[in-house]
């Protein structure tokens, strides 16, 4: 991914304190994979518990 450039000095003096470059994208996946697999696992409960859930209310 090339470097965007800044949209004015304002927010390229800001980004250089903050010390959170321009070119990255919060949404690119970069979570430690670990921290994402905790995720998928959760979710991936939290839609079985769901699924297990309304399959047995209509066993009753």
């Amino acid at each position: 991914m090339p470097d965007k450039e800044p949209f004015n000095d304002v927010t390229d003096h800001m980004s250089k304190i903050e010390g959170s470059p321009i070119s990255t994208d919060p949404g690119n996946g970069s979570l430690p994979k670990p921290i994402r697999w905790i995720g998928i696992f959760i979710i991936g409960a939290f839609v079985l518990g769901a699924l297990f859930i309304l399959i047995g209310s209509f066993m009753n």
